[in-house]
């Protein structure tokens, strides 16, 4: 029997790059999906999507100064959701990003539009090939 010291418990981080929420599990099905979207609704959220066409994730290149970093705000696809009470419009929309950003990384937002915050974020989509 393995002892609790027996086991590996790190991830290896190298060539493993992490994103956000839930980028450890693996890809989401469309059920997972359309579960973690009705959680968002049933919070009260508003769905947003966004997408970053290079990394998907934070990085820095351009600037060596304390604090910024490139690839913080990624472009917003279409407007809020607001009013959205069904996961499956939400999924629907990802699908036209996919098609017309095939090489982006997407991910879904849960937007609390009375404190004016973001509660939720993680990736719903990443290209084709990536390895990380």
């Amino acid at each position: 029997m393995l002892g609790f010291l027996d086991t590996p418990l790190v991830w290896p981080p190298i060539g493993k790059k992490k994103f956000e929420t839930l980028s450890y599990l693996p890809p989401l099905s469309t059920e997972n999906l359309l579960a973690e979207i009705q959680y968002l609704l049933n919070k009260g959220w508003v769905p947003c999507l966004e997408f970053e066409l290079e990394h998907g994730f934070v990085y820095r290149e351009h600037n060596n100064s304390p604090g910024y970093y490139d690839g913080r705000y990624w472009t917003m696809w279409k407007l809020p959701m607001f009013g959205c009470t069904d996961p499956a419009q939400v999924v629907n929309e990802l699908e036209e990003a996919r098609k017309a950003y095939p090489r982006s990384f997407i991910r879904i937002i849960g937007f609390d539009n009375k404190r004016q915050v973001q509660c939720i974020s993680f990736i719903a989509y990443k290209p084709a090939g990536y390895e990380g």
